[in-house]
């Protein structure tokens, strides 16, 4: 990685030197054909079919600069777009990468950046593998990612029946917990806190799930009852969460609610950005996998202890 000043700004040092530093010494994974440097990346998929997702991040919308350092919203921008294609029962292969900054950003803060999603991209395997840089009026961030198969059906949102179980793989409320923290300048919970800047997601399981049967998948990016809400209207039935089987998940940010003066419940509910993978199994679901409710006939909707929830039911874009 080339050094920079740091009173070194993007435009100081210039678009292309800015690019070479976030490229130099990077080491793609062999899949990646031609990587970065030339018009376009190249990559070989022993599946022959690849899973694409992509999001946006947005300063002062999906991160803060005075809360984040560059190196943890690049390890979120990366986690939360491998979530996707955890979701669908694949492995996150490749991610292309497009930032927009003031000129006046210092080049140091954009290598921080890209170091951040090389860690988090390292922890799966994958490697970033092109994308561009270009002069915005504040911090933006879009990824897309690819993925494999493996040789899998993909598990889409529409295959949930009733009599199947709902699992979880991962925690829930953390993010959302550490969001309020942050917002209320309370520096206690440290952990609930570094949850919120960087998720953690868990690698792996979505394969494990699709492996083990999974009728219907989707992750935790909206809130647990907003995500499953996507699997009940498309699968056509009734979901049921059961409360008594995220004891854990309260405990853990119940503390943190009381000294925020928020409810946990609404944390585990209806909390964004967790990135945990949500699943419906017919059977038993594998290792790794926690049952919290069943599906059942009926019109879709998504029910907590058998009634409608009134509490708030999670993120809206818009």
């Amino acid at each position: 990685m080339a050094p920079f000043d740091p009173a070194e700004s993007m435009a100081d040092v210039g678009e292309f030197a800015v690019i070479d530093a976030l490229v130099h010494g990077r080491v793609q994974p062999p899949w990646v054909l031609i990587g970065p440097g030339d018009d376009a990346a190249v990559l070989s998929s022993s599946d022959g079919r690849t899973v694409v997702s992509t999001d946006m991040l947005v300063e002062d919308r999906h991160f803060r600069l005075d809360w984040s350092t560059p190196h943890d919203i690049g390890r979120k921008a990366i986690a939360q777009n491998a979530a996707d294609v955890e979701a669908m029962g694949a492995a996150a292969t490749a991610f292309v990468v497009a930032f927009g900054a003031p000129a006046d950003t210092p080049a140091a803060s954009a290598l921080q950046l890209s170091d951040g999603m090389w860690h988090e991209a390292a922890a799966m395997g994958a490697g970033i593998v092109g994308g561009d840089l270009v002069s915005a009026p504040q911090w933006v961030i879009s990824v897309t990612v690819l993925g494999d198969l493996g040789g899998r059906a993909p598990v889409r949102r529409d295959g949930a029946r009733p009599g199947d179980v709902i699992a979880v793989a991962g925690e829930l409320g953390r993010s959302p917990a550490g969001y309020a923290l942050w917002r209320n300048d309370i520096r206690d919970f440290e952990a609930l806190r570094r949850r919120h800047l960087v998720p953690a997601p868990p690698y792996g399981q979505g394969r494990v799930a699709a492996d083990g049967g999974a009728t219907a998948m989707t992750d935790v990016s909206d809130g647990l009852l907003a995500d499953l809400g996507h699997i009940a209207d498309a699968s056509g039935c009734r979901i049921d969460v059961d409360r008594a089987s995220l004891g854990a998940d309260h405990a853990a940010v119940a503390d943190a609610a009381a000294a925020v003066g928020g409810d946990a419940w609404e944390f585990v509910l209806s909390g964004g950005e967790d990135h945990a993978l949500v699943a419906t199994f017919p059977g038993a679901p594998p290792a790794g996998w926690r049952v919290i409710g069943r599906v059942a006939a009926g019109p879709p909707e998504v029910l907590v202890d058998g009634d409608t929830w009134r509490g708030n039911r999670g993120w809206q874009s818009f």
